[in-house]
């Protein structure tokens, strides 16, 4: 689940001239052609053909660096982290990639689809329903991309049933820092690289393009609000549509501590009316007031694409106003370009959190009385296998198979307090684990208790050796950080 700190980027530019010239650019770039598929205008080996060179290109770069300082991609789409004052990635030299978005193939009979790195998901889905099909996780942010969704670990309400987007890829393309370009499945030679690419935040090569399944789908998804008052009787519902695969999309708002809502999604083929959530009104607030709702396909995906519990502008005329102008693609480079603004004593806390589903009771019951910050977005995930960037100790007696992912957005701290310190040292007591787009402040020790350091350096030896990439540690605990080493 990958977010963006849509906040005080967000709040500066709904008042300003500058949100609405970059919202306006936004607006006309999106109205333009969606991306081809690169098989409808060109024979497969053309396709091919056009696809090495830009690969060729980037290995050049690589081979080209001369290892003095670490560097990091330059892409089309905006970053996708939580933007930090100070951050020394900032310095880093610069990979281009900003051309690798192209959508290959769609193969509708198989099943399955082909494309570069840098497709977002908005125009991954607008091509694939062409042949009714879609992504199996879809995240909600229209400019996140399919490379990005797999080193950031997203998920989206699909992921009950199927895990992360990772878990739905057939292979991946890789170029290593010496310029190499793997091919990586889950059971050819590089095997361990295709499993530790996933969470691995751009430190162990660069994904260049990726195969990956597509499900069946309909135009619409009608969405049904379920009501409950107890973290008890919450879960209760969550397990029987766990038990029962009775529904296609399964997430949730925890407006309060005792009014949390399920928000059940199925497809459908008609719709008796449709919603839209792209200018005044808010879709997480519209959860708490109804019983049910109609949406497209592509609105449901991106009903959170303003931000999902921390939408802005906050007011209704600010919305009227810059509403439509203040989508992800303008609140994520603004958030980018402002990053001075943000503080870096006591930073707003925006964060996911991954708890076995057994343990979910206790951490609502330690957050409450700890934190007490409402409303939170709430996502079931099915944990299909052991994954091999997570620690052996991690997995050890634990038998949950449901985990939930709860998110923070937008919580100013109060004086004295380090919350994202808190909610580390909680996670590492009930065995769950928080995603690193955020504020980081593990230890070296700590950290690779349970990110698994020898999966992670034996694929490190192979894809990196120079460290061009920086390790994952110094990259989202130390440089992001604005700290060295």
């Amino acid at each position: 689940m990958k977010r963006a700190r849509l906040l005080t980027a967000a709040g500066i530019a709904g008042t300003g001239a500058l949100a609405a010239a970059i919202g306006a650019r936004i607006v006309r770039k999106r109205r333009a052609a969606r991306q081809a598929i690169c098989t409808d205008l060109h024979a497969p080996d053309e396709c091919a053909a056009i696809h090495r060179r830009k690969v060729e290109r980037i290995a050049a770069q690589l081979r080209s660096h001369d290892g003095s300082r670490p560097v990091s991609l330059r892409k089309k789409a905006p970053p996708h982290q939580v933007p930090k004052g100070g951050d020394l990635r900032r310095r880093d030299g610069k990979i281009d990639i900003s051309d690798l978005t192209q959508i290959v193939t769609i193969d509708p009979i198989a099943r399955t689809c082909t494309a570069e790195s840098g497709v977002t998901f908005v125009d991954l889905v607008a091509a694939t329903l062409r042949y009714g099909l879609v992504p199996i996780v879809v995240p909600e942010l229209k400019t996140i991309t399919i490379g990005g969704a797999v080193s950031g670990c997203s998920i989206e309400s699909m992921s009950y049933r199927y895990g992360g987007f990772h878990d739905t890829c057939l292979a991946y393309e890789v170029v290593t820092a010496n310029g190499e370009v793997l091919h990586c499945t889950p059971d050819n030679e590089h095997a361990l690289v295709f499993q530790m690419v996933h969470g691995s935040f751009g430190t162990l090569g660069i994904l260049t393009k990726l195969t990956f399944q597509l499900v069946p789908a309909a135009p619409f998804v009608r969405v049904e609000y379920e009501t409950y008052r107890s973290v008890l009787e919450y879960q209760a519902a969550i397990r029987k549509h766990y038990e029962m695969q009775d529904v296609d999309f399964m997430d949730g708002i925890l407006h309060t501590p005792n009014k949390l809502v399920l928000c059940v999604g199925r497809f459908v083929e008609k719709a008796p009316y449709t919603s839209k959530y792209d200018w005044t009104k808010v879709y997480y607030q519209s959860t708490g007031t109804r019983t049910e709702d109609y949406l497209t396909t592509p609105d449901y995906f991106f009903r959170y694409d303003r931000g999902v519990t921390n939408v802005h502008p906050r007011s209704f005329v600010g919305r009227l106003l810059f509403g439509k102008l203040m989508d992800s693609g303008t609140t994520l480079r603004l958030a980018d370009k402002l990053n001075f603004l943000f503080k870096s004593d006591r930073p707003t806390v925006i964060l996911d959190v991954f708890l076995p589903f057994s343990k979910v009771g206790a951490f609502l019951d330690w957050y409450q009385r700890e934190v007490g910050h409402f409303p939170l977005w709430a996502v079931p995930y099915k944990r299909v296998r052991d994954y091999e960037w997570l620690d052996e100790s991690f997995y050890a007696g634990m038998q949950d198979t449901l985990f939930l992912d709860i998110a923070i957005y937008g919580m100013e701290q109060p004086e004295g307090k380090n919350i994202h310190r808190m909610i580390e040292e909680k996670l590492r007591e009930l065995g769950g684990i928080k995603t690193l787009i955020s504020h980081n402040y593990y230890s070296k020790d700590e950290f690779w208790s349970i990110w698994n350091k020898r999966n992670y350096d034996q694929v490190k030896a192979i894809t990196d050796p120079r460290n061009v990439f920086r390790d994952l540690y110094s990259k989202t605990c130390r440089a992001a950080m604005g700290l060295p080493g």
